[in-house]
């Protein structure tokens, strides 16, 4: 069969694209519109997507939605495409797909909240379900907070955080012990005005690099060699100088190739501001400065 990649909407639904049909372009090319590609209704966004080979018995995806729940449905349920897409989960008003993994039943899962706290629990807590439920607990959350990110854990990785207002830090995943689903979770980054709310939370080893992505569309690039390793309530130091009015979205892992096979078009780290047009950005000069990689002494 075709390498598929399966594409998870904020609808909750799941929509299928085999590899050759995607585009192919440079990387500076703008690419298509997803709506162009899949059946996709109104105001309904790709949020995910994962590449499959073989829908085997004995893997799940496993998904985590913005209000905390987590849901586990057999990897062979997704398996019969369907040209209009099918359910994945029953969404609640409000809720959306923060995030999908394909897992083996045996692994540790981390959910991490807007309000800086984060739950390590393992998978087979989480009993299977069919396409057409909503799901149990994985993080209780306080009024007006959501999750922000669901990581499934890999030995040798750290936790990489990020703030709104462009702070940051990696901690050792022992750090987060493995306690029961459903509870309040442990402090994962300490929250304050400095610091805003958490937006972003990644596993990276030493030779990855990260791409910072800001509201307007700035994008920094950095190493994550350069980013220092503290315990989970500290602070984090200043990554990203943020402008009047900007704050940071999020972030995305860039993995390391060992052996330096690095694409011929990727991006210079040394070019790590991308000066193209920032969308709305208050402060039109903001974007031009350079990541600030820890060198700050905020304590």
């Amino acid at each position: 069969s075709h390498d598929t990649v399966l594409c998870f909407s904020s609808l909750g639904k799941v929509y299928w694209l085999k590899v050759y049909e995607l585009p192919q372009a440079g990387p500076t090319a703008r690419g298509r519109p997803m709506v162009n590609l899949l059946p996709l209704g109104e105001g309904e966004r790709i949020h995910a997507v994962l590449p499959v080979q073989e829908y085997d018995e004995g893997h799940f995806i496993f998904m985590a939605t913005s209000a905390g729940t987590v849901k586990k449905t057999p990897l062979p349920d997704f398996s019969r495409p369907l040209s209009r897409g099918i359910i994945a989960l029953d969404l609640h008003e409000g809720e959306h797909l923060v995030d999908v993994a394909i897992t083996d039943g045996e692994q540790d899962i981390l959910l991490f909240s807007s309000a800086g706290k984060a739950v390590r629990f393992r998978e087979s807590e989480v009993r299977s379900m069919g396409r057409g439920a909503h799901g149990v607990r994985g993080i209780q959350l306080g009024e007006g907070q959501g999750v922000i990110a669901m990581l499934v854990v890999e030995p040798g990785c750290t936790i990489l955080t990020v703030t709104e207002n462009g702070y940051g830090k990696r901690t050792p995943l022992e750090d987060f012990p493995t306690k029961g689903r459903g509870t309040m979770g442990v402090i994962a980054s300490g929250a304050s005005a400095r610091n805003g709310q958490l937006v972003g939370a990644v596993l990276v080893r030493p030779e990855d690099e990260i791409m910072l992505i800001t509201v307007g569309g700035t994008l920094v690039r950095t190493t994550v060699a350069e980013i220092p390793v503290f315990s989970r309530s500290a602070q984090g130091v200043k990554l990203i100088r943020v402008g009047e009015g900007e704050r940071l979205a999020g972030v995305e892992r860039i993995p390391g190739l060992e052996g330096g096979l690095e694409d011929a078009d990727s991006v210079d780290p040394a070019d790590a501001v991308d000066p193209a047009q920032p969308v709305n950005s208050a402060n039109p000069e903001a974007p031009a400065e350079e990541a600030d990689p820890g060198g700050s002494t905020d304590d």
